[in-house]
């Protein structure tokens, strides 16, 4: 099965042909380029497919993007505040090494050796990241940040971090 990877979301119609802008957690500025599919979630769960006729990069998190089908301000204006999400093959070639989205399914490692499992998402805070795990059968939610980050191996797909005292304590005894 196809995995998909949430990216942001479109956020307003720009122009009169149906351009739309999506801002996105890539941390980077770009484009859709190779990018054939967007998906855009009409209903929670539900992602329906548009293909991309053009896409342009406005910032380091915003892009315009010209959607096959969405030809009027009205139809852009009908998806607008929708979430977008791409097929992970897709999210990989775009998202920036160094962005925290770009850790998703990378394996969290602590500093006592012991595999937490991978990460399900990622949660930008102002001053910190949240990586969301699967933990005993509970959410888990992981703060990383320059005190609990002791290393990322790209390579190997993991992220190794020193936890505080009690932290997975927490989510065990839920």
């Amino acid at each position: 099965m196809e995995s998909y990877i949430h990216i942001g979301r479109i956020v307003a119609s720009f122009g009169l042909k149906g351009e739309v802008i999506v801002q996105h957690a890539l941390g980077k500025k770009t484009a859709l380029k190779e990018v054939k599919v967007l998906f855009v979630e009409e209903q929670k769960g539900s992602y329906l497919p548009y293909f991309v006729e053009s896409s342009k990069a406005k910032d380091d998190d915003e892009m315009y993007v010209k959607l096959e089908g969405v030809n009027t301000k009205e139809s852009a204006a009908r998806i607008s505040t929708r979430n977008v999400w791409l097929k992970d093959t897709d999210f990989r070639k775009l998202a920036g090494k160094s962005s925290p989205i770009s850790l998703l399914g990378y394996t969290v490692i602590t500093d006592e050796e012991e595999n937490l499992g991978p990460v399900e998402e990622v949660i930008e805070q102002p001053h910190q990241v949240l990586l969301k795990l699967m933990l005993d059968g509970h959410e888990a939610l992981i703060p990383l940040h320059e005190e609990t980050l002791d290393g990322i191996d790209h390579d190997k797909k993991e992220i190794h971090v020193v936890l505080p005292d009690g932290l997975l304590d927490i989510y065990r005894e839920s």
